[in-house]
């Protein structure tokens, strides 16, 4: 093993060794006020630095959320620095899913003719890793601007398929799939043309269990409160990373029901994992297989690229973790009701 690859496993695994521990989320779940919540977590937790200037008394949750993914985006962005085969490939990965969950929420936003509140969550700190203009982007008011701002980006092509239909709305499930299905192919062509042997084979492994259960839970969602055809459904997928047949996948677009869609899933080798994941609803299982995946990895894989993209997944979860208690609190949920929503 190369000196950098030695390096990014261990700065990798020593801020793995920082995260959140079973005493932090007992004492989280103890805290009576979003204040409690805050101060611990700045004077007890590594998050201290990046809450330094955090009022936990007039906290908001969007400001939060935005200075978390912040603390996040940099940590993985020094990961990232690091000579490695695959660093410029999960760099350019983050910053596109970061650039299309701006895109969609600037998009469901105009949706509802409510592109204004666009900049109060607008990542500052992002605008100098995009090529996207944010700040053009937030002053955009209909679907031309929007298209003019996104013009010269590698997802213009995209958007040109689209236009409002008669009552102004953009189909925001597919131009959503498009762009995810876009991302994911690079992605996959850059695992290909990088790697080989057992680190191409974890990070394959990883990503297709990963968008498996991330198609399972899509099928249940648009079944639940879409109505959408089999046909209509199966358009609505992933399919860069897929490691279930078209003949399963056919089946669980058929289903008539939630259960049936479970029955089918479960036939699968990858499906046979949610009977090991303790989950409340539906939509945590997939959540929860990626961080089981991703936290595997960090244990047991001694490939860089695998340990450095598996931290990036056990860092998002312990921030939706926060999210979570946050809100919990905030609302006076009871204790063990929060703690079950938490994925650990």
């Amino acid at each position: 093993m190369s000196s950098t690859s030695f390096a990014v496993l261990t700065k990798a695994r020593a801020k793995f060794g920082k995260r959140l521990t079973e005493k932090d989320y007992n004492n989280l779940l103890n805290s009576n006020s979003v204040a409690e919540v805050m101060s611990y977590l700045k004077s007890y937790t590594h998050y201290a630095e990046a809450l330094r200037d955090v009022n936990e008394r007039d906290v908001h949750r969007g400001r939060l959320e935005v200075l978390l993914r912040q603390h996040l985006f940099y940590e993985f962005d020094s990961l990232c620095r690091y000579d490695s085969q695959m660093s410029t490939g999960f760099s350019a990965y983050v910053i596109s899913r970061t650039e299309i969950e701006q895109i969609m929420r600037f998009l469901t936003l105009l949706n509802t003719s409510s592109t204004e509140k666009f900049i109060y969550q607008y990542p500052t700190y992002f605008s100098k890793h995009t090529e996207i203009d944010l700040q053009k982007l937030a002053l955009a008011r209909n679907y031309d601007e929007f298209l003019s701002v996104l013009s010269n980006t590698k997802y213009a092509q995209i958007f040109t398929k689209y236009q409002p239909d008669e009552n102004n709305l953009l189909p925001i499930s597919d131009i959503e799939n498009d762009l995810y299905t876009f991302v994911f192919s690079n992605l996959k062509k850059v695992i290909k043309s990088k790697t080989k042997g057992t680190e191409r084979r974890e990070l394959m492994e990883l990503f297709t269990v990963i968008n498996d259960y991330n198609n399972f839970s899509r099928v249940l969602r648009l079944k639940k409160y879409y109505n959408l055809s089999p046909e209509q459904i199966k358009s609505n997928l992933l399919y860069p990373f897929s490691g279930i047949s078209e003949k399963i996948i056919d089946r669980m677009c058929s289903a008539e029901s939630s259960g049936e869609v479970f029955s089918v899933m479960q036939e699968t080798h990858t499906g046979k994992m949610i009977e090991q994941i303790g989950y409340v609803y539906a939509s945590d299982i997939s959540p929860r297989v990626k961080y089981k995946l991703a936290r595997k990895n960090m244990y047991f894989s001694n490939n860089p690229s695998v340990v450095m993209i598996s931290y990036m997944f056990v860092a998002e979860t312990e921030l939706m973790n926060i999210i979570t208690l946050i809100e919990g609190t905030r609302y006076k949920l009871d204790s063990k009701k929060i703690q079950s929503l938490l994925i650990v």
